[in-house]
């Protein structure tokens, strides 16, 4: 049969039925499949916005871990104070979270300040694209780190699964140089949680959910860090 044949029944329906009346259906249908569209995608904005709240009241709750938030900034000032430096890593989101975080500390937050050390570790696309091709993506983070950390800088290891393989090397490698580890994960930390000093954990699985939380946990931390290192009068 020759697809490109017009089908019999719409030629016959469109025979029996008057032009007008014929356009006035096919209006009607059109209109009717737009606004069951239309109602599905204001359901899903709404309830995207509901679940999007609801983890956020879910982390309110916790007060542990409301406490581990004010000990990951403590640990975070603690370094810089010393001369250290805050380093960033992630994958994906993650990784445009890392160096988003990085440059509301090296740059500014709220408040003009001097800068503080800070820095996400796949920033150098020359250098990551050589250690994955010689080394292996799983390396490109802890190599780096072992040239660039000391003892006492802070590792922020950002990982929705907590499984990320080269976050866990970076973690590993941190532990061997007394780098302290600060996790931003998912409900259960996944393996990096036996790595991290403070562990901030979203009590979500989902990760768009994860991810908006982590955005807000590091403003919270920056923000604080912030007005601990330079004090507003």
């Amino acid at each position: 049969m020759d697809n490109k044949s017009p089908c019999k029944f719409t030629t016959l329906f469109r025979i029996m039925i008057p032009n007008s009346i014929f356009l006035s259906i096919f209006a009607a249908l059109n209109f009717e499949f737009r606004s069951s569209i239309e109602i599905y995608m204001n359901t899903r904005i709404s309830q995207a916005i509901a679940t999007s709240i609801e983890v956020k009241q879910a982390l309110l709750a916790e007060p542990a871990l409301l406490q581990r938030i004010e000990n990951a900034a403590t640990l975070m000032c603690t370094a810089l104070r010393a001369g250290g430096k805050v380093h960033f890593c992630g994958n994906g989101g993650s990784a445009a979270d890392a160096q988003h975080l990085a440059a509301e500390l090296s740059g500014r937050f709220y408040y003009d300040r001097p800068p503080l050390n800070a820095e996400a570790l796949h920033c150098n696309s020359s250098y990551l694209t050589a250690v994955a091709n010689d080394y292996g993506y799983d390396e490109v983070y802890a190599r780096l780190l072992r040239g660039t950390a000391h003892s006492g800088d802070v590792l922020v290891a950002l990982s929705t699964s907590g499984n990320s393989t080269n976050i866990l090397n970076a973690c590993r490698a941190a532990r061997e140089m007394d780098v302290h580890i600060m996790g931003l994960t998912g409900a259960t930390g996944g393996k990096m949680a036996e790595y991290c000093d403070v562990l901030l954990n979203v009590p979500s699985t989902d990760t768009p959910r994860i991810q908006e939380c982590h955005i807000m946990l590091g403003h919270i931390l920056c923000e604080m860090v912030e007005m601990e290192l330079f004090p507003q009068p």
